[in-house]
């Protein structure tokens, strides 16, 4: 079903040199490693150590040795932050009360770099640039990716957009430059929209408000980008906006789970809205060049925070018996079960923590808060190759993906 509306209009872009970088922005509470020099003078003479792990828990963050899993860094931080990997193999993003603090996984240090954002949400990374969305004010603002590490502890130059009304939302910058961007406001969300870039704004070419409730998103094969409905899934594809239906008049799907190299598109699925907890029992099959939506009913239970993509494009579903079973997108299978931590139950609220799982190559790292443990797992065999233990109950995970 096609629901795209072509249109051309103007939409003020915002474009500069960001001021932030110069000084930088000192977050009360951080910490650097012992003896380590400000980031400026570190950068060109820290090895470009690639794939490192960052781990959050109350209070603090870690990093780990992607092979080891040996801590290389301690640091103190806010009482919740989320992790996103910036893309360039070297930085992770910690979202806290002032933005997006620069994390560089290598020296290591939480440097006092900040992308300044009133409520920072989604990092999203595709086609060299780096995107994040500030959902008190609904500012996009995008970056060349390599441009963070080549700044040499300065904030890169960045561009920004925003929206007309603020809003929980995500954008993504497709590699011809179209912006993809959510549209709602405080009283909800209710689709997307592409923009053209242009020197001193944005030309609207098409827009779809059939997306009750957006949230998530994913660029599948061919640059197909996937958000997640209440009711479904929002496609952009060949320049336009396709719905797909859920099944079920309530349908939810709230995260994207992709690979750029298959067409099919593993969501995670809700289909009760007054269901207690944050546990699910089914997961969404959208393949994008059929434009065709599967749901696909499992004998075990996940959160959100429990399913990635690996070898094979498979999807890796950490299941509160502990195991990791192994989905194959193109039949619904579990083709495979790598027990790897204790039997867990979901937690009360979404941001407690509970096991995770973050997948790098053929390595997942998975978190099992009950033992403060983190774990690195071969996913093609199913062996775990490495464990290490901190003080605190690991909460979210990142790797510095290149």
């Amino acid at each position: 079903m096609k629901g795209n509306t072509m249109r051309r209009r103007h939409h003020r872009l915002l474009a500069a040199a960001t001021a932030l970088g110069a000084a930088g922005l000192l977050l009360a509470g951080c910490a650097t490693s012992p003896g380590s020099a400000d980031a400026e003078a570190q950068a060109p003479e820290t090895p470009a150590v690639e794939g490192r792990l960052a781990v959050a828990f109350e209070n603090g963050l870690a990093v780990l040795d992607p092979e080891t899993l040996e801590i290389v860094g301690e640091f103190e931080t806010e009482e919740f932050t989320r992790l996103n990997a910036a893309g360039d193999g070297r930085h992770v993003l910690v979202t806290t009360s002032e933005g997006f603090q620069v994390l560089d996984t290598a020296a290591p240090e939480l440097t006092d770099l900040v992308f300044e954002a009133d409520t920072a949400g989604h990092v999203v990374r595709h086609g060299g640039k780096t995107v994040l969305y500030a959902d008190g004010t609904s500012e996009t603002t995008i970056f060349e990716t390599h441009a963070l590490a080549d700044a040499k502890g300065e904030l890169p130059e960045t561009q920004t957009h925003r929206a007309e009304a603020a809003h929980h939302g995500v954008s993504i910058v497709l590699e011809d430059g179209t912006l993809l961007t959510t549209v709602g406001d405080a009283d909800g969300r209710t689709g997307a929209m592409a923009l053209e870039p242009h020197e001193d704004h944005w030309d609207e070419l098409a827009v779809s408000d059939q997306c009750p409730g957006i949230h998530g998103e994913g660029t599948a094969q061919d640059e197909v980008v996937v958000f997640g409905c209440e009711n479904g899934a929002l496609l952009y594809k060949d320049g336009e906006f396709v719905k797909l239906q859920a099944p079920a008049e309530y349908g939810r799907m709230g995260n994207a789970y992709v690979s750029e190299s298959s067409p099919i598109v593993v969501g995670d699925y809700k289909d009760d809205p007054d269901a207690e907890g944050y546990l699910l029992h089914a997961v969404t099959l959208i393949d994008t060049a059929a434009e065709t939506y599967e749901v696909v009913e499992l004998p075990i239970e996940y959160t959100f925070r429990d399913v990635a993509r690996g070898p094979e494009d498979r999807a890796y579903i950490l299941a509160t018996d502990g195991s990791i079973h192994v989905l194959d997108p193109a039949t619904g299978e579990l083709v495979d079960e790598f027990p790897v931590i204790e039997r867990w139950e979901g937690p009360a609220e979404w941001q407690d923590p509970h096991p995770a799982i973050v997948v790098n190559g053929d390595i997942a790292y998975v978190t099992e808060p009950a033992a403060n443990s983190v774990h690195a797992v071969d996913l093609t065999t199913g062996e775990v190759v490495a464990s290490t233990q901190l003080d605190e109950a690991p909460n979210e995970m990142a790797v510095a993906l290149g």
